[in-house]
């Protein structure tokens, strides 16, 4: 029997939710959510929080700034020349340090924040001793700052995870669907939104319904990928 004609997935737009009260909390980013419960009382001026990818950080970054108003600018746009108007925003985030940052423009910001009583929060994938920074100052008050580390999800968190991004996409899925995937699939967030971007696609292009055997077939692929 000739299989149905498959429908080309078009490349569709879709709005994560990523409120505070979307913001899904478990053992592996506990400390990262009571950071973001506690601002702006944190431990000091300067907070680095490390994960990996699809751990979560942009989410956070998000409800920090709607509670805020934080600035947001990624490490590899930072310039010297933007300092005084981070600084202004009362609090400010530097994302992505991981793939480089002007060092002396980072400098200049953790002084003026300092002066100013304003809080830092720097997110990346690695710590701060695997930049290759090169300005002793610099890494200095980069030490002195807090770590905070978002982990590996546990079962749970993952469960919920999966949850919330097949309805970001606005797709019901069976909960039997969900646990099939939590018991077969890597502890990783970036594999649960790579396979759920390739589930949803597989389903529109066939045209058909999630199931456990759909599912299953696509996370093999994209696990073995």
């Amino acid at each position: 029997m000739a299989e149905p004609p498959r429908q080309l997935p078009l490349d569709l737009p879709y709005e994560a939710a990523l409120g505070r009260d979307d913001y899904l909390v478990g053992r592996s980013n506990q400390a990262a959510y009571e950071l973001l419960e506690s601002w702006p009382n944190w431990p000091s001026p300067v907070v680095v929080l490390a994960g990996p990818v699809g751990a979560g950080k942009t989410h956070l970054v998000e409800a920090l700034r709607a509670d805020s108003g934080a600035a947001v600018v990624a490490a590899p746009k930072l310039e010297e020349a933007s300092v005084p108007d981070l600084v202004a925003a009362g609090s400010v985030v530097i994302e992505d340090a991981h793939q480089g940052v002007n060092e002396m423009a980072l400098f200049h910001l953790l002084n003026a924040a300092r002066q100013a009583g304003v809080l830092v929060l720097i997110t990346s994938r690695t710590w701060p001793a695997t930049w290759n920074i090169q300005l002793p100052d610099l890494l200095s008050r980069l030490r002195a700052a807090t770590p905070v580390e978002i982990l590996e999800p546990d079962d749970d968190l993952l469960r919920q995870v999966l949850l919330k991004l097949f309805s970001d996409r606005q797709l019901a899925v069976d909960f039997a669907v969900i646990d099939y995937l939590v018991v077969r699939m890597e502890r990783s967030l970036e594999v649960a939104i790579n396979a759920v971007d390739a589930i949803d696609r597989e389903a529109l292009a066939g045209r058909v319904k999630i199931t456990k055997q759909l599912a299953g077939k696509v996370l093999d692929r994209v696990q073995d990928g």
